[in-house]
């Protein structure tokens, strides 16, 4: 049974709620806009990728056709690009971003993004065991019909944006900008008013209105003359007006921490931040909606997708792989754990170095090798120490005896071979 109050209920916030704030009046803050723009451009630069998991190590998958509609044609009027920023301003604006996903059998043609205004919802009464529909222009579809990324939701059918749960301080600034808009058509002139030693006549009164207007129009008309007995009273500026500029710039940095924006963006510290708290978390919601929406029941289990956040992260390469290096050195970790990782396939060396780097330990067979001298000693008590250098010692005793003989054989065939040669001769 469809719950009718669901529907009815952003009717009712429309018609009866105070707050006019509207994600047009939104965008145009500067702070709000930049900070939306830069997160939605930054998400929608990082690729997207399909990987398996194996027994031993996770590969991606090469050539499959979804990874193409992630990140190149989405067979919609958007590109990839266009589609994501799209779907980031939805999911951080309204609360609620909406991609289509066009199954043919078990194929997918195409995703076409929905704005968020075009979307709508009827829920069920039940409050434990809830379950939903998808309304798109009085058409019914099933939520696992869309890649959908929520923010703040309490009910997973609909999220909350910005607009609606910080629409007091985006108020605060939209008017801020209006009440600037307005000194800047006024030409920056003070307000005030008009005294008269005797009451004027109507027609005195509109011509001295009509001279304010026009000295207020921020036109050519910027001098008024007052007759006798007129006096301009200048009114005192309000503490709004001395305090414009201070509050403009608390807002913009009380917009930031609403979005994660660090104040300190463009610095090596403060573009972590960005990256760890605006746009990974992001990325985490967005993966978890594909792998729901873009994976057959049979894949869920192996095939999951994942960002490539490799160009993000490059300037912490360094320090990465300076941490690699040392575990590696230090025995921590093997090269192949390291390339398990960096999601790269295993060389299949199994050997850890101990301290100096001419020397291998094998851990399956506890064999110490020393490559400069070509030795080998196991490691487990002396007495194994010991079986292993006579192996050493008999092997190279056969190995000298069998080089003897060998000698003795060629030394034999040669006096052979010149008692032979004297023969002839004679």
């Amino acid at each position: 049974m469809i719950d009718e109050s669901a529907i009815a209920e952003p009717l009712l916030k429309a018609f009866l709620g105070n707050d006019d704030m509207t994600r047009e009046k939104a965008m145009q803050i500067p702070a709000l806009a930049g900070a939306i723009n830069e997160i939605a451009e930054t998400v929608a630069n990082v690729p997207i990728k399909l990987y398996k998991r194996g027994k031993k190590r996770v590969e991606e998958v090469k050539g499959d056709w979804r990874v193409h509609l992630l990140n190149e044609d989405t067979g919609d009027t958007l590109d990839a690009n266009m589609m994501k920023q799209a779907l980031v301003k939805d999911y951080l604006l309204d609360g609620s971003g909406n991609i289509y996903v066009d199954w043919m059998d078990n194929e997918i043609r195409s995703l076409r993004y929905v704005q968020s205004n075009h979307v709508s919802y009827a829920q069920n009464a039940d409050v434990i065991f809830k379950e939903y529909v998808v309304l798109v222009q009085g058409k019914r579809y099933f939520p696992e019909q869309f890649i959908r990324v929520l923010r703040s939701t309490r009910d997973g059918m609909k999220g909350i944006g910005i607009v609606e749960e910080n629409s007091k301080i985006l108020s605060v600034s939209y008017n801020s900008l209006k009440y600037e808009e307005g000194l800047v058509k006024t030409g920056g002139n003070k307000k005030g008013f008009v005294k008269s030693a005797k009451n004027l006549t109507q027609e005195a009164i509109d011509k001295l209105k009509a001279a304010w207007r026009k000295l207020y129009s921020n036109n050519t008309e910027n001098v008024i003359i007052l007759n006798n007995g007129l006096e301009f009273q200048e009114a005192s500026n309000t503490s709004v007006e001395m305090q414009l500029n201070e509050n403009k710039q608390t807002n913009a940095k009380e917009i930031r921490t609403i979005l994660g924006v660090p104040d300190n963006i463009g610095t090596e510290q403060g573009d972590k931040v960005f990256i760890k708290y605006c746009v990974n978390a992001f990325l985490s919601a967005f993966m978890v909606a594909l792998n729901k929406s873009m994976l057959l029941e049979a894949e869920k289990e192996d095939y999951f997708f994942a960002a490539d956040t490799y160009e993000l992260t490059k300037g912490d390469a360094d320090k990465r792989f300076g941490a690699y290096k040392e575990a590696i050195e230090t025995g921590w970790m093997q090269v192949d754990e390291v390339r398990e990782k960096e999601n790269m396939e295993p060389l299949g060396l199994e050997f850890i170095k101990l301290g100096l780097q001419d020397v291998l330990y094998d851990p399956k067979t506890k064999v110490v090798y020393t490559p400069n001298t070509n030795q080998s000693n196991k490691i487990g008590g002396e007495k194994e120490g010991q079986e292993l250098k006579l192996e050493q010692m008999e092997t190279e005793k056969k190995s000298s005896l069998t080089d003897m003989s060998t000698l003795q054989t060629e030394t034999a065939d040669q006096s052979q071979t010149e008692k032979e040669d004297i023969s002839l001769k004679e």
